[in-house]
């Protein structure tokens, strides 16, 4: 009798990968991105361990978008307090803080647990080319 075998949260061996978002379109991103942060491309994965990968998005200001997204998807933020609604066009995120908008986005495809929110730590968002993790990097 064979059983499937379980990943261990100390056994789990995480890559850096690299995302070029120039000239992509944004939603294919970010469904790229969910699947490596949640591991699901790994043949060892687990639904409740993190056996994800950490995943560097460079030149996320220039990624594609399809649509008239930019002008008229509005993102909403709330404090509790009455009349604290602000509305947030999509276009001004992509210009004042992709990393943002771009998180965003990743955890509406994640799992909305603890789980979920210790792998959206492993994404970071980089609005150009350059980034400080080319030590970890190999190759």
């Amino acid at each position: 009798m064979k059983f499937t075998q379980m990943a261990k949260a100390n056994e789990i061996e995480r890559d850096w990968v690299v995302i070029d978002a120039t000239d992509k379109v944004f939603g294919r991103i970010i469904t790229e991105v969910a699947t490596l942060l949640r591991g699901k491309h790994k043949p060892s994965f687990t639904p409740h361990v993190d056996c994800g990968d950490n995943v560097i998005i460079i030149n996320a200001s220039k990624a594609r978008f399809t649509g008239a997204k930019l002008e008229d998807k509005n993102y909403y933020t709330h404090s509790g307090y009455f009349g604290s609604t602000k509305t947030h066009k999509m276009s001004d995120m992509l210009e004042n803080n992709p990393e943002k908008l771009y998180k965003l986005a990743t955890r509406g495809m994640l799992p909305k647990t603890k789980l979920g929110k210790v792998m959206l730590k492993k994404l970071k968002v980089y609005a150009e080319a350059e980034h400080p993790h080319t030590a970890q990097i190999k190759g």
